[in-house]
């Protein structure tokens, strides 16, 4: 089978270590990849005086799929986040991420499955700030047609290759009615070209939030706006044990960028004690859009088997003593035992 070029960019923090981890378990579990080395993030800008190179955007065009590892975005000033750039730069405009929960880290939510597809593009994070006086600021919120009908698509889209049942337009319509009015009046007609196939609801965000604490069982698709969808998702993965545990990818028409959704973590960069799970999970998903979902599935199980195998081998944020290193060490070596049927 002929290898499929990856970029590979290791971010910044723990970024370097978990994204190792991921590529490491990619070739363990037989994938045929030629890893192309780039740079992003802060380390980038700080040796490039970019946090996004050209030559790295131009490297994830010519290859189509990249493996990123968190980057930092500093807070309150200091350069842009390259996270956003990257999104604008490739039209990454709808972000994934599932919520499952790991075996043998069953939370009292008991079991979830659900899926949080976000708009990527817009919103509030289009970056319309302005000061327009000593002390104040305005932020402008952009909805569109376009990218409203296209997130929605990509979600029904979603749903149907998935086996989804129902997809929930997650806004805050009530208050924001334009903007938010919409972005649920595009999902609610998107919606009807898939009826009787895929069930339609919606929900006030406040509202779920709430729900999701209470009973997180009830929801399947969930489809967000760019804010509401970057809060969610973390309270989502707080349910399933936390952000260690959530993987994500970024699909656009060109190329499709997968990461875990939690940050670098400087705090703990380099102690090698960082939780890899999410980022793996990251990589199993690559490799399932790379058209390998043999390798998806052995990977997911693979990490249960280890998983199930009792806390100590895990790493701290799970209740263990394990290590970054022991922890992929103990997932590749699991990868003979499970299978991809």
């Amino acid at each position: 089978m002929t290898a499929r070029r990856v970029v590979y960019l290791p971010g910044d923090g723990i970024g370097p270590e978990v994204a190792a981890a991921a590529r490491t378990v990619v070739d363990a579990a037989g994938v045929p990849v030629e890893w192309v080395d780039a740079q992003m993030g802060l380390a980038a800008f700080e040796s490039t005086g970019d946090a996004l190179p050209a030559d790295s955007i131009a490297a994830i065009r010519d290859a189509g799929v990249a493996l990123k590892g968190p980057t930092t975005t500093p807070i309150g000033g200091g350069h842009v986040s390259a996270n956003v750039r990257l999104r604008k730069e490739l039209d990454l405009y709808a972000n994934v991420r599932p919520v499952k929960t790991v075996p043998g880290l069953e939370t009292p939510y008991g079991a979830i499955d659900m899926v949080i597809v976000r708009e990527n593009t817009e919103d509030l994070y289009a970056g319309h700030e302005n000061e327009v006086a000593p002390g104040v600021v305005t932020c402008i919120k952009v909805i569109t047609d376009r990218a409203s009908r296209r997130i929605a698509r990509f979600a029904f889209d979603h749903a149907h290759a998935w086996s989804r049942k129902r997809v929930t337009a997650v806004h805050k319509a009530n208050i924001m009615k334009k903007a938010d009015g919409l972005f649920l009046r595009c999902a609610a007609e998107v919606a009807r070209e898939h009826e009787g196939r895929i069930a339609f609801d919606d929900v006030l965000v406040d509202a779920l939030c709430m729900r999701l604490v209470t009973r997180p069982g009830q929801y399947d698709v969930l489809l967000l706006e760019n804010l509401y969808g970057d809060i969610v998702s973390d309270l989502a993965a707080g349910l399933i044990g936390g952000l260690g545990l959530a993987p994500g990818a970024n699909y656009g028409a060109e190329a499709a960028v997968f990461e875990a959704i939690h940050g670098s973590a400087p705090d703990i960069a380099g102690k090698g004690v960082a939780n890899p799970i999410a980022m793996i999970l990251s990589a199993a998903m690559m490799c399932h859009h790379l058209g390998r979902p043999d390798a998806f599935r052995r990977i997911r199980r693979a990490i249960a088997h280890v998983t199930r195998g009792g806390r100590e081998r895990l790493t701290p944020d799970l209740g263990g003593q394990g290590t970054t290193r022991s922890l992929t060490a103990d997932i590749v070596a699991a990868l003979p035992l499970v299978s991809a049927d």
